[in-house]
């Protein structure tokens, strides 16, 4: 399967703005790449590269006066398959994870492991060790939270989404993150490409997705407590402990969104007989 994947994003900026970029697909996925998704800017300006301390690719510019697009067309190579279920996934107790996982246990600028470690004991406490419990974890998540536009605002944590019982992708994957870390289950934040591969079209338009892993029995593993299903079609762009680690755009100076596209659909290749 091939994928197309692109975004174009336009900021007005009153004067010179730096910006970092978190906009490019994850390493890990490079030997997927058929057409690279390297960042253009209109008016062109220069552009530096660098790797965040997760591992993502960041880029730098500095936005000139006036309006800026940012934009990429790219194509990628998928297996079509859905995210992977391992239910006999087991948990794995916090003295052995490894080092680097250990981070993914503590609380986060928008997950706080204080405010909700109580009540996931009371929730989840009983359930099934393992993959069992992340599920239990996802499926109150995805009934607790009514999906909606309307209710997304940058600076929501996971306790004001658990107390509003609304949000967006995001705001369920910070809450299952949160969740899980309070249950000692080492998880961290994705965002990325997902269309609407297998599925009937969403009826709004296209945007970033955000999804998170947790670690269970050596390996990291896909949970999207949002749509809650396994999913066909998923591209990484970048992990860290919450959003905060993989904004789409850093910007240093006032600025306005002015429009903002993304674009993944599966490309129909003709095949002859």
């Amino acid at each position: 399967m091939k994928i197309r994947i692109g975004y174009e994003l336009i900021y007005d900026c009153p004067q010179p703005t730096p910006m970092i970029l978190t906009l490019s697909v994850h390493f890990t996925r490079a030997s997927d790449i058929i057409i690279p998704d390297y960042l253009f800017t209109d008016p062109p300006v220069p552009i530096t590269a660098y790797r965040d301390n997760y591992g993502n690719w960041c880029s730098r510019i500095v936005a000139p006066k006036g309006q800026i697009k940012l934009f990429t067309d790219a194509l990628i190579r998928d297996n079509g398959k859905p995210d992977k279920v391992v239910q006999q996934a087991k948990q794995t107790p916090v003295e052995n994870l490894p080092d680097d996982a250990l981070l993914y246990l503590l609380g986060s600028r928008y997950c706080e492991t204080d405010l909700l470690s109580e009540i996931a004991w009371q929730l989840f406490g009983k359930a099934s060790d393992g993959w069992a419990k992340v599920e239990a974890i996802c499926n109150f998540v995805n009934r607790h939270i009514a999906f909606g536009y309307q209710y997304a605002r940058p600076t929501k944590t996971a306790w004001e989404a658990f107390q509003e019982r609304t949000g967006v992708c995001r705001d369920y994957a910070h809450l299952a993150i949160t969740f899980c870390r309070c249950m000692n289950i080492p998880a961290r934040y994705c965002t990325g490409y997902l269309g609407d591969i297998g599925i009937p079209p969403p009826n709004s338009p296209m945007d970033f997705a955000g999804w998170f892993e947790a670690y269970l029995d050596g390996n990291w593993y896909t949970f999207d407590p949002r749509n809650n299903t396994p999913r066909i079609g998923r591209v990484l762009i970048a992990r860290g402990r919450d959003a905060a680690d993989v904004a789409i755009s850093s910007t240093f100076g006032p600025n306005t969104l002015v429009s903002f596209k993304v674009s993944t659909d599966e490309v129909n290749e003709m095949r002859s007989t």
